[in-house]
């Protein structure tokens, strides 16, 4: 896909990360993701980011990932862009950008190296080196032990003609502002914090018209109903939506460690799609606070 048309795509509407469906000795469901990622693009997300966080990218060997990539491209036949999530440190990212390239991806979202804080020089070397091992469109992931400063970004677009977009899981509004006013529209500029909803209207202010909603794996049309009313300036309907739903599932998520995907998992089992356990080291969702989650997911379907 030509990098012009695949920011326009990307950027003009909601994102979604599926899960990685798991069977109960937590191998790779190719059968189960199928039937989910079939039945996300009938509601349209304006991409996916297959084996991304939420898809447990982490947990994933090289050989299966390639598969997961795979599996969510051939479903998805072009009807929306497959960005596939791509991380650790620079020969591992390199060997997933390529797996990723191989199986059909139409670009990458780079997650920060593994374990190391960096400086700047090192993670313009690191980005830059996984951008020229491939010819994917490249969206770096501004997070955790990988925040991009300014003038790194701007070298980085500079001399890598594939790096499409930044992503942001920081939340610091002011570097974003700086970031925008440097970069201007050469990137796209999405929303990553967890639960990106709580963000939205923020961001959308600094200059980020998008974001990739986990909510949308098991209730799409809550998730497509506070972006609209996003877009819209609605702030009745985005704070309804907060107070009714939003708030409440953050402070589940908020109870444990890695429960941002565990309890996207939890609501797809609420809503009648199971898609297997999380795989260590993060936990499933106890009993308990799935019925809490039940209870709120009732409320708005």
């Amino acid at each position: 896909m030509d990098l012009l048309e695949l920011q326009k795509r990307v950027g003009g509407g909601l994102l979604c990360f599926p899960v990685t469906h798991f069977d109960a000795d937590l191998h790779f469901d190719p059968e189960g993701y199928r039937r989910h990622i079939d039945w996300l693009l009938g509601h349209r997300p304006a991409a996916l980011f297959a084996a991304g966080g939420t898809g447990e990218f982490f947990s994933l060997g090289l050989e299966e990932y390639g598969d997961v990539i795979k599996a969510a491209v051939e479903v998805s036949g072009g009807r929306t862009p497959v960005i596939a999530g791509c991380g650790y440190g620079t020969v591992m990212a390199t060997d997933f950008a390529k797996a990723a390239e191989a199986a059909g991806a139409d670009a990458l979202l780079l997650l920060p190296p593994y374990l190391l804080r960096s400086e700047q020089e090192g993670l313009y070397r690191h980005f830059k080196a996984v951008c020229g091992s491939v010819g994917l469109g490249i969206i770096v992931y501004n997070r955790d032990n990988a925040i991009l400063q300014p003038d790194t970004l701007m070298r980085l677009a500079a001399s890598c003609p594939n790096l499409i977009g930044f992503k942001d899981g920081h939340g610091d509004i002011e570097l974003l502002t700086r970031i925008r006013h440097m970069l201007g529209d050469r990137l796209i500029y999405i929303g990553g914090m967890p639960t990106a909803e709580l963000f939205a209207t923020p961001y959308r202010a600094a200059g980020i018209s998008t974001y990739s909603s986990a909510v949308f794996n098991f209730i799409p049309e809550c998730a497509k109903e506070f972006f609209s009313a996003v877009l819209d300036d609605d702030h009745a309907r985005t704070t309804a939506l907060l107070k009714s739903f939003f708030l409440p599932y953050l402070e589940i998520r908020n109870r444990c460690n890695g429960y941002a995907v565990s309890i996207v998992k939890a609501g797809l089992r609420v809503v009648g799609r199971d898609a297997g356990p999380v795989r260590a080291p993060i936990t499933d969702l106890t009993a308990a606070e799935h019925g809490e989650l039940a209870a709120i997911i009732d409320r708005m379907t």
